[in-house]
């Protein structure tokens, strides 16, 4: 009974880990659709405002999943606590503050292609903070990845003219950004050892609250809320889909993902997000697409599904030896 059991448990693992590179790019999809809804708050409300007001809208969320997981939060340490803190502050506040101001001091494409590093940072922490051991190949599939996103940002072409166009600045800011949100994903993946995945996100969410109060407050940006009926309803369901879809449903799509999946696999899976980017944009801004961006974009499905493979044969592996 005992060894049936383990057997059953070991499946119903290894399941949720062979999906989970593909709920990781299909979390980063959302991100892609963010624009769709952005683009009208913008034109009443700034990004921190913006940001702020999807938050309160999460509370909806977060306060009851917190109190029915409630004995989840039992015994956490310091070490998860500073993981929070580092996902729901560094991450979601801060490395957003960094790349934004990055682009006021440095070349436009110098800050985007130093930000494309993340997936390093990301496979570093995840050697040094998780102990993750790495297949052979494995930075085939890195040097891969990083070439399809180069692709699908700047086609065949050669980003900058030269290395003063990074900007010492722009380019610090950018390598930063990078970091906190590569670190993120091994924070999210420490913390999935602990909580369920629901509970990781509510966290996210109502933790960050103080930090964009404070950071709106600072700013000092007077509200400019709509004036006509139909822009009052055109801003409230463009909210509400920013709110629950790029934000709640990617997140709650990528953590689930992340629970059976390293951190540095989960780092490329994220790589599809500029992918529906470009698809967004050809779709819905008539935008054209280069050859060079269909490779990359080519480049990126053929490493999710290395990825995903690679994950199957892990939990194939470890369900076997689990049950002997």
């Amino acid at each position: 009974m005992e060894r049936t059991l383990s057997s059953q448990s070991s499946e119903h693992a290894g399941a949720g880990t062979r999906s989970g590179v593909w709920l990781i790019a299909l979390g980063a999809a959302l991100w892609g659709v963010d624009p769709l809804f952005r683009i009208l708050l913008l034109k009443f409300f700034t990004s921190s405002q913006i940001v702020l007001l999807e938050h309160v809208l999460l509370m909806v969320y977060s306060v009851p999943v917190l109190w029915i997981y409630r004995k989840t939060l039992k015994g956490l340490t310091w070490k998860h606590i500073a993981a929070l803190l580092f996902i729901s502050w560094g991450g979601s506040a801060i490395a957003t503050i960094m790349f934004t101001s990055a682009f006021a001091h440095g070349n436009l494409n110098g800050v985007l292609l130093l930000q494309k590093l993340q997936p390093l940072f990301a496979i570093l922490m995840a050697r040094w903070i998780l102990k993750e051991l790495l297949p052979g190949r494995f930075f085939i599939v890195v040097i891969m990845a990083l070439a399809g996103t180069y692709l699908l940002t700047f086609g065949a072409s050669f980003p900058f003219d030269g290395a003063s166009s990074f900007g010492v600045a722009g380019g610090l800011l950018s390598i930063g950004a990078a970091a906190l949100w590569g670190g993120s994903t091994v924070m999210g993946r420490l913390l999935l050892d602990k909580m369920p995945f629901e509970t990781v996100t509510a966290l996210r969410f109502l933790l960050a609250l103080p930090l964009l109060l404070a950071t709106t407050w600072v700013n000092g940006d007077s509200w400019h809320w709509p004036a006509q009926t139909g822009d009052w309803f055109g801003v409230s369901v463009n909210l509400l889909l920013q709110a629950f879809l790029p934000g709640l449903l990617s997140l709650l799509l990528y953590y689930r993902g992340l629970s059976g999946t390293k951190a540095s696999y989960a780092t490329l899976a994220e790589l599809f997000f500029p992918a529906v980017g470009v698809l967004v944009n050809w779709v819905v801004f008539h935008q054209g697409i280069t050859f060079a961006q269909i490779v990359g974009f080519v480049l990126i499905w053929f490493m999710l599904f290395y990825l995903s493979r690679q994950q199957d044969g892990k939990s194939v592996a470890s369900a076997a030896v689990q049950v002997n």
